[in-house]
């Protein structure tokens, strides 16, 4: 081997070994860069997370705001003095309603009662299970049809045909008032609805509810009252509190297969208790479908 392969083969080693350095260098500075990188979107992704958060709890708290309070109240005196005072506190509140309940039951319902009831059954029936009851009972906007993608492969000869599925949407609950007889859920509905389509489902909505009755109001364009009826009144037929329109009342319309006639829900009555108390006389003395029937005063 002569003197100048030698030198060449030196002179190879060191160009790779200067070029396995500058890889190295160069490696390690995108590692950097990367784990920058990462670390900021993961810095990022944290903070949009965070403000999501308090969007969604500064949304529920406008909404919710007595439930708000009522839990902000209970944590602040559990962490100032303690599960055990909190505990006593409560059950003293408990033992004063129950003893008021028992003592007079009307002033009661009228002044705490309907308010507990009404906030107990919003979050433990309504809420959760009304808008399965609607989407069961047709009252759900279901979006179209969603074109269908194909793609094809043709290295691997495969085609694979897909749909995305959207959710169908459903009317929101606005907010739930109780009485002795009656329970008002407002809801507000989805574009594309009428109240006219609740009109038709009341039936199935009381079979949903598992009650006898439920009436529909109609409180402003978009937003409607579905009322179910939980117990029969001890006198005359109420109905629930509310200066707003009644959209179903009663009129005789002969069942098939029947010699009795039966009441049916139209939309010309103010009160449903007007409704209920006059549906016998309408049967027995059937009166012009024009004439328009009032609520007592």
């Amino acid at each position: 081997m002569d003197a100048y392969l030698i030198a060449l083969v030196i002179a190879g080693g060191a160009a790779l070994g200067i070029v396995v350095w500058a890889l190295a260098k160069l490696g390690k500075a995108l590692i950097k860069i990367a784990e920058a990188l990462a670390a900021a979107a993961v810095v990022l992704f944290a903070v949009w997370l965070v403000i999501k958060a308090v969007m969604w709890a500064l949304r529920q708290v406008l909404t919710h705001w007595r439930t708000s309070l009522t839990v902000l109240a209970m944590v602040a005196w559990w962490y100032w003095w303690g599960a055990a005072s909190l505990g006593l506190a409560a059950g003293a509140v408990v033992g004063v309603l129950t003893a008021w309940r028992l003592i007079d039951l009307a002033s009661f319902d009228a002044w705490a009662g309907r308010h507990l009831r009404a906030w107990w059954l919003r979050w433990t029936v309504y809420a959760p299970k009304l808008p399965q009851w609607l989407h069961a009972c047709g009252l759900s906007i279901k979006p179209d049809a969603m074109p269908l993608v194909v793609t094809v492969n043709p290295l691997g000869r495969s085609i694979r045909r897909s749909r995305s599925q959207a959710q169908a949407r459903l009317p929101q609950v606005l907010g739930v008032r109780s009485g002795a007889s009656w329970d008002e859920v407002r809801i507000r509905l989805v574009p594309g609805q009428t109240p006219e389509d609740f009109d038709e489902a009341a039936r199935a909505l009381a079979s949903a509810r598992g009650v006898t009755r439920c009436q529909v109001r109609e409180l402003s364009p978009n937003v409607v009252s579905i009322d179910f009826q939980r117990r029969e009144p001890p006198g005359p037929p109420s109905a629930p509190r509310s200066s707003a329109r009644w959209t179903a009342a009663t009129r005789c319309s002969p069942r098939p297969r029947r010699s009795r006639p039966r009441c049916a829900p139209t939309r010309t009555s103010r009160s449903p208790a007007a409704a209920a108390s006059r549906c016998a006389r309408r049967c027995s003395a059937p009166r012009s479908p024009s004439r328009r029937l009032r609520s007592p005063r």
